[in-house]
C-alpha cells in the first residue's frame, strides 16, 4: 500500500510541508546515512510521516550544515518526534544539521522495556508484531549517498521505515501503561540528548566501573 501523500524534497522541508507537519502532535522520523559513525559518515536522507500517512523524504546535500524548516519542526515543543533507535538518529541530526531534537519517543527503548518476552527488538520484528505489517528490509544496506538516483525500491524502503511508527508508539504506550513502565520509558527518552552529546565527544563506557 502506498502512502496517502509522498514527496521528495531537496535540502529541507518546503514551507507548505512544514506548515502541514506543524499541526501534528506526533511525527515519525528516520535517517539514512553512509554508515553508522556520525562523525565519519554523512547524512543522506531524512524521512518523516504524520498521522495522515503523509511521507516526505528530504535529500540532504553533501556538505550541507543547515535545514531551517526541518530544525523548526524537530525542535517544536508541541510535537513528539518518534524514532526507532533514536540515539543514532538524534546524534546524526545534531552533528550534521545542528538540530537538538525534542521531545522524542524511541520505539526500540520502549520495546526493550515492555516486550521482555521477545528476543528481538529490531524495527521489522516490532512492526510485524504490534502493527501486523511485514517490512521489506532488503534495501537496508544501500548507497544512500547517490540520492539523486535512488531506485523506487530504495525510496519505498525509506518511506516504510517511518510509516508505521506512530501506530507502533500508540500500541507500545498501551503496553507500557499496563505494565507500569511508561514513566520509566519517559525518563529514558529525556536522557537521550545527553547520550547523543557524549557519543559526539566519543566517550565510551562512561557509566561502567
Amino acid at each position: 500500500m502506498e502512502p496517502n501523500d509522498f514527496q521528495i524534497l531537496d535540502g529541507d522541508l518546503s514551507a507548505d510541508r512544514l506548515a502541514l507537519y506543524m499541526t501534528s502532535d506526533a511525527i515519525a522520523v528516520d535517517t539514512e546515512t553512509m554508515g553508522l559513525l556520525p562523525l565519519r559518515d554523512r547524512l543522506c536522507l531524512v524521512q518523516l510521516c504524520d498521522g495522515g500517512d503523509r511521507v516526505t523524504v528530504v535529500r540532504i546535500q553533501q556538505g550541507q550544515t543547515t535545514a531551517p524548516n526541518l530544525k523548526q519542526l524537530m525542535e517544536a515543543p508541541h510535537s513528539t518526534k518518534i524514532f526507532h533507535f533514536a540515539r543514532f538518529d538524534i546524534t546524526t541530526l545534531r552533528h550534521h544539521l545542528g538540530i537538538i531534537v525534542q521531545p522524542l519517543f524511541c520505539t526500540k527503548i520502549a520495546s526493550k522495556l515492555v516486550r521482555t518476552y521477545a528476543p528481538r527488538h529490531g524495527l521489522k520484528d516490532l512492526i510485524q508484531e504490534v502493527v501486523g505489517v511485514e517490512l521489506d528490509k532488503s534495501s537496508q544496506s544501500s548507497d544512500w549517498g547517490n540520492a539523486a538516483n535512488l531506485s523506487e525500491k530504495q525510496l519505498r524502503y525509506a518511506a516504510n521505515d517511518v510509516r508505521y511508527l506512530i501506530e507502533a508508539r500508540a500500541k507500545l504506550i498501551m503496553m507500557l501503561e499496563r505494565e507500569g513502565r511508561l514513566a520509566l520509558a519517559e525518563e529514558c527518552f529525556h536522557c537521550l540528548p545527553t547520550f547523543a552529546q557524549l557519543d559526539l565527544l566519543q566517550y565510551q563506557n562512561l557509566f561502567e566501573h
